[in-house]
């Protein structure tokens, strides 16, 4: 396995939730970034030094003195919570050199009870931090936005293919996630003594594989292209973890 500070940040963020650091927005339209600043104050809790990517860019943060990067994703709770939105690019392990790691945080969808007179402070109900990898294992893939020109009557409309990837989070794919803070790592990745293992996971590559897609303009029908997928059937194997402190609960796949 390579290098990697996800332990670091993962104790990072448990240590924040067991403290009471709460998510506090920069203002009342603050719905997409707060639980990425409160994931950036984690990160310089740690002291590691990192960029932060501009918008719409991938991942969020790339740290500085290692190929690791980490994209932030906030889910309230209840609400979406299944799947998320993808814009940037599909979710992998692997990223322009870079491992790349996932942080998803669910907060209080009802925000009446954390109000008060001089704002609104709210804390992380659960979080799982887990290696791109578990979500899709496809490091090949290169995501790009095409065009067509010539639609419309007069022949000057253009059609943006402006792809959007919906994904299973990691709480729609585990049981035992709920309530409870998790980093899900591969296999191979050396467990430290301050974290034991709370469920071995394994994702299974499907029969076919979508390569291409055709929309029809007349009919609103879209068709898509699939091929035999040359490795399915290979399992690909994670583990659970969770620091000494926490609760020793089982994580299983669904």
């Amino acid at each position: 396995m390579a290098e990697t500070k996800c332990f670091d940040i993962y104790k990072s963020c448990i240590t924040a939730i067991h403290d009471g650091k709460l998510i506090t927005p920069e203002s009342s339209r603050d719905k997409e970034f707060h639980f990425q600043n409160w994931c950036q104050q984690r990160l310089e809790d740690t002291g590691l030094n990192y960029d932060i990517g501009g918008r719409n860019s991938y991942p969020d943060f790339h740290l500085v003195k290692l190929a690791e990067g980490y994209e932030i994703k906030g889910l309230a709770y209840p609400g979406r919570e299944r799947d998320f939105d993808a814009n940037s690019n599909v979710p992998t392990g692997s990223y322009n050199g870079r491992e790349i790691f996932y942080i998803f945080g669910r907060y209080p969808a009802d925000l009446t009870e954390y109000r008060t007179k001089s704002g609104v402070e709210y804390p992380v109900i659960d979080l799982v931090i887990c290696h791109g990898d578990f979500l899709s294992a496809n490091h090949d893939y290169i995501h790009e936005n095409k065009h067509v020109s010539g639609f419309g009557t007069y022949g000057d409309i253009m059609i943006r293919d402006r792809k959007m990837y919906v994904v299973p989070t990691p709480f729609a794919l585990t049981t035992g996630t709920t309530g409870l803070s998790t980093l899900i790592v591969p296999n191979n990745y050396t467990t430290p003594k301050d974290f034991i293992c709370v469920g071995e996971l394994t994702r299974v590559e499907c029969d076919k594989l979508v390569i291409g897609y055709e929309f029809d303009l007349t009919t609103n029908k879209m068709v898509t292209n699939v091929i035999e997928n040359p490795n399915a059937g290979q399992k690909h194997h994670f583990k659970a973890l969770r620091h000494t402190s926490q609760a020793n609960k089982a994580v299983t796949m669904k």
